[in-house]
């Protein structure tokens, strides 16, 4: 049995129209949980490794509700500290063809967004753990949330763990005065594996290859794969405490078509999966979080570096076709992905 995994983050309550709905076209919404840290903790206790998350809710049944949720999957909650606040709200208008998804958050004044280092013992936490898994998404939040990451991920590495980053962009929450790379950079040098999409690289740490273009290529769905080796080594050249770095590529020809496919260096070679064509998308939401626990999964149960990554390209690949935040895929389901099942025939 692996050692056991902790992430540490936000969940949200997710409110959604039905099917690709606008938002309030009918008087109706789907209410799930979700969060990246969360999504990665539940895709791992679904695959049956010991895994532990740790975030602040308010104590009412709200809170109750999403943590009984973790809790049906087997994740560990029993660190989760109960406080004033609020949950925070993300709603999701799900995209089709050529009109977009669209994400509105809601979470000013959130249970995790105003609380304070010291509410959570890290060491404690964290003992007789083996891997900790955080993403930029949570340092993002507000200032406190940015001291806690980062003195979360300095306990890991002090306690020898494997310290695990998805450096997750979000610009529509870095509002409280700093710039994302001037608290990212400080948070990646305490970190072991750094996991990126297309842009996280350069937004989230201000590295970049080629300027302007190489975002603008991304944003008008490019995957200008041959250069993602050269982006690896920039980050591996500029954070030597990493020691791999994955990017998962993502082609958008439209919101119900994508491309998908993830890249790897670990410092001696460079791997490239097989890519995947994602037609009719179900719901891409969770699908990088997916990715992130597939590389765990793969990581901690002794996988080499190229079959981690292929195990976690057909993981997220999986997420595509599958309603909600969280991965519901089997680890069986994704090793015959990974092997070449992709007809997707009735399986009797």
């Amino acid at each position: 049995m692996s050692a056991r995994i902790v992430t540490f983050g936000e969940i949200m309550l997710r409110l959604k129209p039905p099917g690709f709905e606008r938002i309030l076209q009918s008087p109706a919404f789907e209410a799930t949980f979700g969060g990246g840290e969360a999504n990665v903790a539940f895709s791992l206790a679904h695959f049956g490794l010991p895994v532990s998350y740790v975030t602040l809710l308010p104590d009412n049944p709200v809170g109750d509700a999403g943590l009984a949720f973790l809790r049906s999957a087997g994740v560990d909650t029993s660190h989760v500290v109960r406080r004033g606040g609020r949950m925070g709200i993300y709603f999701l208008e799900a995209g089709a063809n050529q009109r977009p998804s669209v994400v509105l958050y809601d979470r000013a004044h959130s249970a995790i967004m105003d609380a304070s280092p010291a509410e959570i013992d890290w060491p404690a936490v964290l003992a007789g753990a083996g891997w900790f898994h955080v993403t930029g998404i949570t340092p993002a939040l507000s200032a406190g949330a940015a001291e806690m990451t980062l003195e979360a991920v300095s306990a890991a590495r002090r306690l020898g763990l494997t310290v695990s980053c998805d450096y997750n962009y979000r610009k529509n929450l870095w509002k409280y005065g700093k710039r994302a790379p001037e608290v990212m950079r400080d948070i990646v040098s305490q970190v072991d594996v750094g996991l990126a999409n297309e842009e996280d690289c350069q937004l989230a740490l201000g590295i970049s290859l080629e300027g302007s273009e190489s975002v603008a290529a991304v944003e008008r769905g490019e995957i200008r794969s041959e250069h993602y080796r050269s982006l690896c080594e920039m980050v591996l050249a500029a954070f030597p405490n990493l020691k791999m770095q994955a990017i998962t590529l993502r082609e958008s020809f439209s919101a119900s078509h994508n491309g998908w496919s993830a890249c790897l260096h670990d410092r001696r070679s460079f791997f490239h999966a097989p890519r995947y064509e994602v037609g009719a998308i179900v719901d891409r939401v969770g699908s990088g979080d997916a990715f992130a626990a597939g590389m765990i999964y793969g990581l901690t149960t002794g996988m080499a570096a190229e079959e981690a990554l292929r195990f976690a390209t057909a993981a997220s690949c999986l997420k595509h076709s599958i309603p909600g935040d969280f991965n519901l895929s089997t680890v069986d389901e994704v090793k015959r992905l990974a092997q070449g099942e992709a007809s997707g025939r009735v399986q009797r």
